[in-house]
Order: structure tokens, then C-alpha cells, then sequence
């Protein structure tokens, strides 16, 4: 199974799931649902630990790259974020009316009225350690205070609580996904809420790509405008480093590619250096577009307040908390999972639902967010005082 990309397996627990929900046999679909029950229990028990691990770490690496650019890529970066978060959210309240999902909430409700779930055969309680908004504060004190210091023992001792935590989602949450969206499908399927799910899942995804290609074209419109620089052949020399993103599913991984072609849009080596590494953590735009509609389009579903002030906050604070999301598949939506459940009301399903929505185009997300990283250094090369010297090759 090893050889399987997570997507395929994926997809794999999803089919499963359904043809053993639609088999009505219950002691399997009660064993899944004991996985399950153990499952998100352990979820809501490293949900404080991964964001202590990740934002705690990656404000801390701020500081070591101190200086007059910092401010300003940090700052672009996050706008940038929260403009797509916005911008979804926008669009997916217009267009998401006419898709109907008032249909899907009837046939949720319809079948939650003729409910016949099965329980768990035993449960094991996972309280966690902390809350998430605690988690948040000390992650933020733990991180400003050591790049403030600069203590290079407490910014090691981070650095190493993190590698522990991204070991934990990349040999046990991670591998174990697909049996438990497998047992999520076999209680919805058996339930009667499936079809109604699925049949917002494709279109939903439609709108997502079609948002991602929008907001890079206004990214490089911006960076150009201001840089002097043709957007399209911008974005055209881009497209290796999003090609890349798609496969590897990681903003690091591709950070070699994403260099090489914005250094090929003009940007000078030093700017490129400093910022490509740094955005690669720091910005995801595809990603915040990905969680806002996914998030947006269940809360619809399942009848739930999701007004802009509500959704505004939880885009605010995504901006901070995926600060450095580990480079394995799905570490922008395992950060998110604190604010999807203390800020938006998420429960067991619905946070196992959106981990399965945001990994089923976690690729196509990265890829947007990557291509972003380029807009950026073409806007911070210009504010360094820099021409963009265009490379042939």
C-alpha cells in the first residue's frame, strides 16, 4: 500500500465505505465506527499539540531572517491570504445559490429524522492537554519570545517538538486516514446522508480550481502593475513550479522549482533566496480558498450560521495558524482542524468530512498557493529596489 498515493487510498476508503454502509452489515459498520470513535478522539488530543508544533516553530524561524524585507514579505503574505479567504467566501455565497444545497440540507434532515446510526462498541476518552485558543496564546508567546530573545535552545527545542508532531500526522493520522474516511462513508451511507454529500462534492470542486486560477491571475496582475512585468508571461513561467506542486503535494518540496522560475521571471537571486523558503510556510492562498468553500458549502448543508463576520474571523486566524504546515499532504487542513471546531462549531463528522474534502485537491491547492509564492517575490523585489531582469533560457 506503500506505493499507493494517499489520494488513490483515499478514494479507495471513500468506495469501501459506501459499499459497506449500503451492505447494512452492522458489526462491521460498528467496528469502523469504534475505529472512528478512537480516531477523532485521538484528532481532538494532538489538534493543541500540532498547533503549538507548527506556529510556535515557524514564528520563531521569523527571527532568523531578520531584516528590512522581513516585515514586509510576512505582511504582503498575509494579505494575500486573507484577500482569497475573502474573495471565496464572496463568490461561493453567490454561486453556492445556485447550486441548491438547500436540497442536500432537505436530504440530511430527511434522513437524521429516520436515523438508524449504530454506536461504537466501546469508546476511550482522549481529552486534550489544553484548549485550542491556550494552545494559540502559547504557541504565539513560545514563538515571538524566542525570536525576540533570540535563544537559539528554545528555538532547537521547538524546532524538535515540531519534527515530533510531524511525525505523528505523517506515520499515524495520515496512514490511518483512509480506514477512517472509510468508516465515516460506511455510518453516512448507512444512515442516508451519502448521496446528499456527494452530490455537492464534484461542483464544489469545480468552483475551487476556477477560484484558484482567478486569484493567481490577480495576484501576478498586482506584481506586474506595480513591478513593471507582463502578467501572463509571469504566470507562464510559473507553470513548472505548479506542475510540481500538483505531484509533490508539498510547498517545500517544490521550493527548488519555484526558485528557478522566479528567478527566470526577473527577480534577483538574493530577494528569491529570501523569500520563495519563506512564503513556502508562510503563504497559502489556495489553501485558505480550499478550507473557506469546503467549510462554507457544509455549513450550508447542515443548516449552520456561516455569516461574514463569523467567516472573516475564521479567515483571519487561518492566516496565522498554517504558519509553517508541515510538507506532508493535508498539514494546512490537520492546523486548521482547531479553528474549524472552536470558531465554526465543526464536530466529529463534519471535521473527518472536511478532511477528506481538502485532501481529495490538497494538490491543486498547494499548486495555486506555490505559484502565489512567485507574485510575491516579484512585489517584494520591487519594494528592495530591484528591476526585474527577465532570463531567457
Amino acid at each position: 500500500m506503500k506505493k499507493i498515493g494517499l489520494l488513490p487510498r483515499l478514494i479507495i476508503g471513500l468506495v469501501v465505505g459506501i459499499l459497506l454502509g449500503m451492505s447494512g452489515i452492522e458489526i462491521i459498520i460498528r467496528l469502523l465506527g469504534t475505529f472512528n470513535s478512537i480516531f477523532g478522539n485521538f484528532l481532538g488530543f494532538v489538534i493543541p499539540l500540532i498547533i503549538v508544533g507548527f506556529v510556535a516553530a515557524g514564528i520563531a524561524d521569523l527571527g532568523k531572517d531578520a531584516g528590512k524585507l522581513l516585515g514586509v514579505t510576512v505582511a504582503i503574505a498575509y494579505v494575500s491570504t486573507v484577500i482569497s479567504g475573502t474573495f471565496a467566501y464572496f463568490v461561493d455565497t453567490t454561486i453556492f445559490q445556485q447550486l441548491h444545497l438547500e436540497d442536500a440540507a432537505e436530504m440530511i434532515k430527511a434522513a437524521e429524522a429516520n436515523a438508524r446510526s449504530l454506536s461504537p462498541l466501546f469508546t476511550v476518552d482522549m481529552p486534550p492537554i489544553m484548549g485550542v485558543m491556550t494552545a494559540l496564546l502559547i504557541a504565539f508567546t513560545l514563538g515571538i519570545g524566542a525570536a525576540v530573545i533570540n535563544s537559539e535552545v528554545l528555538k532547537k527545542g521547538m524546532q524538535e517538538f515540531q519534527a515530533i508532531v510531524e511525525k505523528v500526522i505523517s506515520n499515524i493520522v495520515i496512514p490511518f486516514l483512509p480506514l477512517h474516511i472509510c468508516g465515516i462513508f460506511a455510518n453516512m451511507t448507512y444512515e442516508g446522508k451519502t448521496a446528499a454529500i456527494m452530490s455537492v462534492f464534484v461542483k464544489v470542486f469545480i468552483i475551487i480550481i476556477i477560484l484558484h486560477a482567478i486569484i493567481i491571475l490577480f495576484q501576478y496582475t498586482i506584481a506586474g502593475t506595480i513591478a513593471g512585468g507582463n502578467p501572463i508571461k509571469l504566470i507562464k513561467n510559473m507553470i513548472p513550479a505548479y506542475l510540481t506542486a500538483i505531484g509533490t503535494q508539498s510547498s517545500a518540496a517544490t521550493i527548488p522549482v519555484t526558485l528557478r522560475q522566479t528567478k527566470k521571471n526577473g527577480v534577483s537571486d538574493g530577494v528569491a533566496d529570501f523569500a520563495i523558503p519563506l512564503c513556502a510556510t508562510i503563504h497559502l492562498s489556495g489553501s485558505t480558498i480550499t478550507l473557506t468553500s469546503c467549510s462554507l458549502a457544509l455549513m450550508i448543508i447542515y443548516g449552520m450560521p456561516h455569516g461574514f463576520a463569523t467567516m472573516f474571523g475564521f479567515i483571519l486566524m487561518l492566516g496565522i495558524t498554517m504558519v509553517a504546515a508541515p510538507g506532508v499532504p493535508g498539514g494546512a487542513v490537520m492546523a486548521a482542524l482547531g479553528l474549524l471546531g472552536s470558531m465554526l462549531g465543526f464536530n466529529e463528522e463534519l471535521l473527518s468530512l472536511m478532511i477528506a474534502l481538502y485532501l481529495t485537491q490538497d494538490s491543486f491547492g498547494t499548486a495555486c498557493n506555490v505559484t502565489g509564492d512567485g507574485a510575491i517575490a516579484v512585489l517584494v523585489n520591487k519594494f528592495a529596489g530591484n528591476k526585474l531582469e527577465t532570463k531567457e533560457d
